[in-house]
């Protein structure tokens, strides 16, 4: 897919309208984690450099079309000023008079396009009026792309269009994790549910060389195998759907790696008595909490191999110690290959940052997406609208 970046736009005197993801966590009126604000950082200040100015777009929670004091973007200008470096002008109902009353380097922030319907909408008519507060449209909100809204889809079509630095890096490193990447391909899957990943496993058989399922899912597949799980959280009415699954990697070539042992407990509580048994040797009073050191073995022995590696959701319930312990080697081991020069390795999904980052692993994947839903959705093989509308 092509599309084009800051490099590719002549931004001179130009209102750029620039579509970001500020939806920041926020306590009592202040920003309590600046992550998604940082992240487009590079964006605003390259758009500065080329002359242009940036009329921010974005959303913030879901207010369904209603205006919500506490959902306005007012709050946040003072961490956006922080992190420019230059102040912000925050425009409740903007108009392009306003906008080119202000100096031609003015950073716009412009409230909430979820205030209105039409937004989600992807009505036409606010697509038309966002259209005319710009003259180049970027869109640097991956997260957001897989909505055909009018700030991320609608008026794309309107305008000259790229992609902003964060939505650029994204797009790259998915289109070399998944696209056209250096075989061997390890997908690591994990997370409480199949039932809430079976596109994501259906898409990811058909394109990887090898697929590691943990965390309850894997307990799915173990007892659709007819393996005992004790009381462990397993989604039983779903065997069928795991062994077509296991049945589409056999015929695409795909190997699947389930736990060879695993580690069991009878209460889900932080450091409760627990022990590391075969797979087949669950006793029926206990569940399955991680996978033991057998397994994490073979899931290296795969990394080794692997030239490319992406990863969503954990191996177990990394939340308590100690059953975080085969998501933290696991990730360690792929951190130390990527450091090494040896492996391409791409993460993404809520679990997936947090347990990157209690493992110590984080800093040192190549690429680590914030985006949830758009993440999850690219994986699953799935066309983003927002995406779409650049090429």
């Amino acid at each position: 897919m092509s599309w084009k970046s800051l490099d590719d736009m002549d931004l001179n005197g130009k209102r750029v309208l620039t579509r970001v993801d500020i939806n920041v966590p926020m306590e009592n009126g202040v920003v309590t984690d600046t992550t998604r604000i940082d992240r487009i950082v590079p964006t605003i200040k390259d758009i500065l450099a080329k002359g242009g100015s940036p009329i921010l777009l974005a959303h913030f929670g879901r207010p369904k079309g209603q205006y919500v004091p506490e959902m306005s973007l007012s709050p946040l200008v003072p961490s956006l000023e922080a992190a420019f470096g230059t102040s912000v002008t925050f425009i409740e109902r903007p108009s392009r008079d306003m906008i080119d009353a202000l100096p031609g380097d003015a950073v716009v922030l412009v409230e909430n396009t979820r205030f209105s319907a039409m937004e989600t909408d992807n009505d036409p008519k606010m697509a038309g009026f966002l259209a005319t507060l710009g003259d180049v449209y970027c869109n640097d909100a991956f997260s957001a792309a897989h909505r055909a809204h009018a700030s991320t889809e609608g008026v794309a079509r309107l305008l000259p269009n790229c992609a902003g630095r964060l939505m650029q890096a994204e797009l790259s490193a998915l289109e070399a994790a998944l696209g056209t990447p250096n075989r061997p391909v390890v997908a690591v899957v994990g997370g409480a549910k199949v039932s809430s990943k079976l596109d994501l496993l259906g898409n990811l058989v058909a394109k990887v060389d090898t697929l590691v399922i943990g965390g309850g899912m894997a307990n799915t597949f173990l007892a659709a195998q007819g393996i005992n799980v004790g009381k462990s959280l397993c989604e039983h009415d779903l065997a069928d759907t795991a062994r077509d699954i296991m049945a589409k990697a056999e015929a695409a070539g795909c190997t699947i790696l389930l736990p060879s042992d695993v580690v069991v407990a009878r209460e889900f509580a932080a450091n409760a008595a627990n022990e590391t048994v075969d797979v087949t040797a669950c006793p029926d009073d206990a569940m399955i909490l991680d996978a033991g050191p057998a397994s994490v073995a073979a899931i290296a022995t795969a990394l080794d191999a692997a030239n490319t590696l992406v990863w969503n959701g954990p191996l177990g319930a990394f939340e308590i110690e100690p059953f975080d312990a085969a998501t933290n080697a696991a990730a360690q081991k792929a951190a130390d290959l990527t450091k090494a020069g040896s492996l391409v390795s791409v993460a993404g999904g809520g679990d997936t940052v947090a347990a990157l980052n209690k493992a110590g692993a984080a800093d040192h994947f190549t690429y680590i997406s914030t985006a949830g839903g758009a993440f999850l959705e690219w994986m699953e093989g799935k066309e983003l609208p927002g995406v779409l509308a650049l090429s």
